[in-house]
């Protein structure tokens, strides 16, 4: 009698419904594609979809002037940092590490500060101020009054 091994072949499945992501040795990844993306599997969809977002959240991440020198910038970023977290957008670590450098830009604020005071005078802090405020929305442009009112405004006060 002769001793037969059956062995089991596995039908390879159609490469169309094979996820496409190829890894760095050149290998391909060999799970089934999902449903919900045209060529990667659960996973890999996953990371994709985390890498893009990456991008919208850094974008939302920008300070109001793009240069955190206020502390409205600074302030304005960490409510948004404070959104992201809350809706679950953004890792707890990742989250943690951000509101650590939000703290170290607020202590130096009042060094900027100084710095712009020294540079421009106060009035120039002022400057810098306002036109940020205008510029991003908060506060409208202030009108320059009539010439008579400017004259009025001139003019010493008498007690």
């Amino acid at each position: 009698m002769k001793n037969t091994k059956h062995s089991r072949s596995r039908v390879a499945p159609e490469e169309s419904s094979l996820c496409q992501f190829p890894f760095a040795d050149g290998r391909q990844c060999r799970m089934f594609r999902h449903e919900s993306h045209p060529s990667l599997c659960i996973v890999h969809a996953r990371e994709e979809q985390q890498l893009l977002e990456l991008d919208r959240i850094g974008a939302q991440l920008a300070s109001l002037s793009g240069e955190f020198t206020t502390a409205t910038d600074i302030n304005h970023v960490v409510g948004k940092l404070f959104k992201l977290v809350a809706a679950n957008r953004i890792p707890r670590r990742n989250a943690e590490l951000l509101a650590y450098l939000a703290q170290l830009l607020l202590f130096s604020q009042k060094d900027v500060k100084h710095e712009q005071t020294i540079a421009c005078g106060y009035l120039g802090w002022e400057k810098i101020i306002r036109d940020l405020y205008v510029r991003v929305g908060l506060v409208r442009p202030a009108q320059t009054p009539p010439p008579e009112a400017q004259a009025l405004l001139a003019e010493p006060r008498r007690v």
